[in-house]
């Protein structure tokens, strides 16, 4: 099956950098702060691929570069070095080749990002379905009647209940918050979702409503999705394939059960036997 996201040695480095950086960071340094130079590398030489429909969970502490990663292929950051390759109904898009235009007008259709704080996905100075709304003008949507229909059927899929849809971010709770974020990212039918710590600080009632949501859609509409976390409880509801992040570096990937029921890395193993 051809991927739908290739990532090739993707680096990001904050700091002059010098030749010594990667082999002095990392997790066999358990530091990603270079001794030489003081730059931080913040992630490097990351690798995999992402499938059509699969859930890839990115799980590491604070600090792995998880969060780094995918502001990177979101185009939130620009990399140091490396190449992640888009492919679009069999067409490659080589993303950090793209010009601004490009990067924001595939950010705006066929992409979609979810944050762990509404405030960075949501504008607090319009309405829920306002929201929605300036997604869908941005793909050159201009009726009236079609934006606000598609608002109500994108909240009402999110469980946001349709009479609310003129209400501000701000009155909703943390949990409705994320819901309005995530019917935001699906305005356009993007093929690719990225989803940063989307449950935290959110009550275990709500973080299990809002994860059978993400999976609910998953199944539904078969988005691919990168899900960013350091709880093992949501890599091991929603991915079928698990990357883990220390320092910057991948240190193990593979099947989600198997990375967690016989982690191969100490560091996996670690994380898997502090959250039993």
């Amino acid at each position: 099956m051809q991927p739908i996201l290739e990532v090739r040695e993707l680096s990001q480095i904050y700091g002059a950098g010098c030749p010594a950086c990667f082999t002095s960071t990392g997790a066999q340094a358990n530091t990603n702060i270079c001794p030489h130079c003081g730059t931080v590398v913040a992630m490097q030489q990351v690798s995999f691929e992402l499938y059509p429909g699969e859930i890839l969970g990115i799980m590491g502490e604070s600090g792995s570069g998880k969060s780094t990663l995918i502001k990177c292929l979101y185009f939130d950051q620009v990399p140091t070095s490396g190449q992640a390759i888009f492919w679009d109904k069999g067409k490659p898009q080589d993303l950090f080749q793209l010009n601004p235009a490009q990067q924001r007008w595939l950010g705006n259709h066929r992409f979609g990002m979810v944050y762990q704080n509404p405030h960075s996905g949501l504008n607090f100075r319009v309405s829920a379905g306002g929201n929605i709304a300036e997604r869908l003008l941005m793909s050159d949507i201009l009726n009236y009647g079609v934006i606000r229909n598609r608002a109500r059927n994108l909240l009402n899929r999110t469980e946001v209940l349709p009479e609310r849809m003129d209400e501000l971010p701000s009155n909703f709770s943390g949990g409705m918050q994320q819901r309005v974020q995530i019917a935001r990212a699906l305005a356009t039918d993007p093929p690719l979702l990225f989803l940063d710590e989307v449950t935290t600080g959110l009550d275990l009632s709500v973080q299990a409503k809002i994860l059978d949501l993400i999976l609910e859609i998953q199944q539904q509409l078969r988005v691919a999705m990168i899900v960013v976390t350091h709880d093992l409880g949501v890599i091991r509801l929603l991915a079928s394939r698990t990357l883990v992040m220390k320092y910057g570096q991948v240190v193990e990937i593979g099947l989600t059960d198997q990375v967690l029921e016989d982690p191969q890395h100490t560091y996996t193993q670690q994380l898997v036997s502090s959250a039993l």
